[in-house]
């Protein structure tokens, strides 16, 4: 069992996540260890992608039901709904959609932003650990080569120049022994490219899909605020085009946002089952190629545990030091007394001397490399990124397909409701417009018929203001008498346009005169009164005052 942990804690949120069920496809129970290659463990993360395309689905049911249910049902007095349309439950339905649809993107942005924290933490940090082990690998093979190359070419002809002095003889001997033996703890050291994984490429993977999952969210969120922007215009300006077309984006957001959240769920779930013992997933991962106590040294770096390189039952760096130390006392020996007698091993002492030198300052590099510190700060800052951030963000992700779902289903049951009005209302303006004594597509159908005998065309007030070069060439035909309207009548007509007898509200019974033109409201009643009064000489005599 391994001990405990000082530097990292799982986070809440991840325990929360790990103790979510955990069921295959055949609805059995499944192990909630992190186990990605295994079959069961997959089915158990689509299961949960299954959960919520099975919200998709009773969401498009429920819309559905909803919609069938307006376009079917009427209400039970449909005369009041056509003259006082209520639209103040439409109304607000469109704002509470438009608040979501703003909380969600909001929490959507900050969601993304923390994802992408997270992963670029993570992929940072192993590329910083296969630095260390690119590193540690460079150095050991730099050394074994300089040993059985170079360090051996040296020997091979000092044993030549050696070769009248047995006790020279037997020193380069030696110190080829000591060469071999530090050839051999180096080569002893764990090979990590045995483990099948390779840092710099799972990182670069990691980064290529984290830029394109970013990258579609950005989209996503775009498009929801766009959508929504455009259907609030749609209820404003009251287009049913734009509240169509509105309506097929916003299904078609519904299903993203429903399918966003069955992949982060799944994600999310998936990532907190190995942040909640990454441990043993690593020691499981590596148990074939590495030693036990090498990778608890490295993921656990505790002060109660010692360095596995320096142990008695794992001596490579201390046998590699004292090594060393024999071979430089042997070259300092034979520099010392060989060369006053061979002057020509001069050159050949001090080239492995050289060699010592530069492979004990490897050995300090080496040392400084296998040391757990580097190498555990590396996977600390990965799980803090993938456990922390990353987690943290998929989870305002899942908030955000929640709240963007629920946005867009109150949008989506807004827009009939708006468009049944928006006809309802053109409807009733319609009968309006038929029945309206002022409506000008009724005066151009039907022309006004003459009130009593034969009454000539008169001009209106308004049409001597229209055009002063066209005034003077106009000449009324046979002057009509004037007649005056009863009393009753007019009272009548009164009545019916709101009992308030208003010369621009009531239709001029009885006088011949044509429809209100749309420059009525320029003059009051009075002048009005004057005009229908006059004689069609005064009229003459008035319009050309009126010009003058």
């Amino acid at each position: 069992m391994l001990p405990e942990r000082v530097g990292y804690v799982p986070p809440c949120w991840a325990h929360w996540l790990h103790h979510v069920p955990h069921v295959s496809l055949r609805f059995q129970a499944v192990d909630d260890t992190f186990r990605p290659q295994d079959e069961d463990y997959q089915q158990s993360l689509l299961f949960l992608a299954c959960v919520a395309a099975a919200g998709l689905g009773l969401t498009l049911l429920a819309l559905a039901v909803y919609l069938s249910c307006l376009c079917c049902c009427r209400t039970e007095d449909e005369e009041d709904e056509t003259k006082k349309p209520n639209s103040c439950c439409v109304t607000w339905t469109a704002v509470t959609a438009g608040l979501l649809c703003c909380v969600a993107v909001g929490v959507g942005f900050y969601g993304n932003s923390e994802t992408n924290d997270g992963v670029y933490q993570l992929t940072y940090s192993l590329y910083n650990a296969n630095h260390t082990l690119a590193g540690v690998e460079n150095l050991v093979t730099g050394t074994v080569g300089s040993m059985q190359s170079g360090l051996k070419a040296h020997l091979s002809r000092l044993d030549e120049i050696f070769a009248t002095r047995q006790d020279f003889v037997q020193t380069l001997q030696f110190t080829q022994k000591m060469s071999d033996n530090v050839v051999k703890q180096l080569l002893g050291l764990p090979d990590w490219q045995q483990t099948k994984v390779n840092l710099a490429t799972l990182a670069e993977r990691a980064a290529f899909i984290e830029y394109y999952r970013w990258l579609t969210y950005m989209l996503i969120l775009i498009l929801d605020l766009v959508v929504c922007l455009a259907a609030c215009l749609g209820l404003a300006k009251q287009s049913r085009c734009l509240l169509t077309t509105m309506m097929v984006f916003g299904v078609l957001i519904l299903i993203l946002s429903w399918a966003s959240l069955g992949a982060d769920l799944a994600t999310a779930v998936g990532v907190s089952d190995f942040c909640v013992s990454p441990d043993k997933f690593i020691m499981n991962q590596t148990k074939d190629v590495i030693s036990y106590n090498i990778v608890q040294y490295y993921l656990l770096c505790s002060q109660t545990l010692s360095n596995p390189f320096q142990q008695f039952s794992l001596q490579s760096l201390t046998v590699f030091q004292r090594s060393l130390t024999t071979m430089q006392v042997q070259v300092q020996g034979l520099l010392q007394f060989a060369v006053p007698l061979f002057p020509t091993a001069k050159r050949d002492l001090m080239s492995i001397q050289h060699l010592l030198n530069s492979s004990e300052t490897s050995l300090h590099q080496l040392t400084a490399l296998l040391d757990c510190r580097g190498l555990n700060k590396d996977y600390l800052d990965a799980l803090m990124g993938v456990c922390y951030d990353g987690v943290e963000g998929m989870l305002y992700l899942c908030v955000f397909s929640l709240l963007a779902a629920a946005a867009f289903c109150t949008m989506l049951c807004a827009i009939p409701r708006a468009w049944r009005q928006i006809t309802t209302r053109q409807r009733g303006y319609d009968d309006v417009e038929e029945e309206d004594p002022f409506n000008l597509r009724t005066q151009r159908v039907t022309p006004q018929q003459p009130h009593q005998g034969d009454h000539g065309n008169l001009h209106t007030f308004c049409s001597y203001n229209s055009s002063m070069g066209s005034q003077i060439s106009l000449h009324p035909a046979a002057a009509p008498p004037t007649s005056n309207t009863p009393v009753t009548e007019y009272m009548n007509q009164s009545a019916v346009f709101g009992g308030t007898p208003r010369y621009e509200n009531v239709p001029l019974i009885g006088r011949g005169s044509p429809p209100p033109s749309p420059c009525r409201n320029r003059y009051s009643p009075s002048m009005r009164a004057t005009y229908l009064s006059m004689t069609e000489d005064q009229m003459r005599h008035f319009g050309e005052d009126f010009r003058a």
